[in-house]
């Protein structure tokens, strides 16, 4: 009996001993009213710094349910890189008052707040930007100001494209409808009636926003970064194409260019095409590995 109690004090004295290796920050960032809570993780000083740039949605800082931002904060903490990624503000409830005509360009001001926290950081050698989906091309436009880009299953054009093709997937009849109100909204800046199946997504409140994202081309933009950078996509991914990846890499050749093999949108391993959906509602299924080795390559070019 003794025996047994020794082995598994000595178990746990080790997981605490490795678990304190590991040092945790919460931070809680203000862009004026809006509330940007987040989480700093490193083993040491003196160690990279990745910043998560979300995507669509009320994504928290872990990517609830899935927790794939979870899983990947894990791995890149694992081979000493510093993470942190912070409650993107439609994710955050105090933020709801505050909420009324959001613009594309808010999200970008949110993550200028947050490299700027961490500019003149001692502990860290050098600032990336992994922008994931929606994020991708956002930290496009914040890359002047890092050391290195890493875009994840982003867009490879604009987003009224990539929606008209999701929409045309589930009906032809509400895609042709659906780029007809884009080009209505990209004509007058609004959209006079729409569809009852469509009013989720055109609602007069969300039109704002479409209007100012639709007017971010990631082909211009990703012309423009000079650091350098990673464009990954995976093979099984519902949302972003790989054609997406491919014009990302054409209008950027000098780019490293990585397409991971069985990876979702959510950065999951699906073996089975009915896994895709289910893995966005829970953390069961595992983040891709060659993924996180890609991106370590990238990093610390080993």
């Amino acid at each position: 009996m003794n025996k047994i109690i020794y082995c598994i004090t000595f178990t746990f004295f080790c997981a605490a001993s490795s678990f304190a290796q590991l040092k945790f920050e919460e931070i809680n960032l203000n862009n004026g009213v809006i509330q940007l809570p987040g989480t700093l993780t490193y083993t040491s000083d003196k160690s990279p710094l990745i910043i998560w740039v979300h995507g669509s949605g009320g994504v928290d800082r872990n990517g609830s349910p899935a927790n794939y931002i979870q899983q990947f904060r894990k791995a890149v903490n694992q081979e000493n890189i510093a993470f942190f990624s912070y409650d993107k503000r439609t994710a955050n409830p105090k933020n709801a008052a505050f909420l009324n005509d959001i613009l594309i360009e808010d999200f970008l001001s949110d993550l200028e707040i947050v490299m700027a926290h961490f500019k003149n950081d001692a502990r860290f050698t050098s600032i990336i930007l992994a922008g994931h989906s929606q994020g991708s091309s956002l930290a496009m436009l914040a890359s002047k100001n890092a050391d290195q880009y890493i875009s994840i299953a982003g867009a490879g054009e604009t987003i009224d494209k990539t929606i008209v093709k999701q929409i045309t997937n589930q009906s032809k009849e509400l895609g042709v409808l659906t780029e007809k109100y884009f080009k209505e909204l990209k004509e007058t800046g609004s959209i006079k009636e729409v569809d009852p199946n469509l009013l989720s997504l055109f609602s007069p409140q969300n039109q704002p926003f479409f209007s100012s994202w639709v007017a971010l081309n990631p082909i211009d933009e990703i012309k423009k970064v000079t650091i350098p950078t990673l464009i990954i996509q995976g093979d099984k991914d519902i949302q972003v194409q790989i054609l997406d990846a491919q014009s990302l890499h054409k209008a950027k050749p000098n780019a490293t260019f990585v397409i991971v093999k069985n990876m979702n949108h959510v950065l999951k391993i699906i073996e089975k095409e009915e896994d895709n959906l289910k893995s966005y509602i829970t953390d069961s299924f595992p983040i891709s590995e060659t993924l996180i080795k890609e991106i370590i390559h990238f990093i610390l070019k080993k």
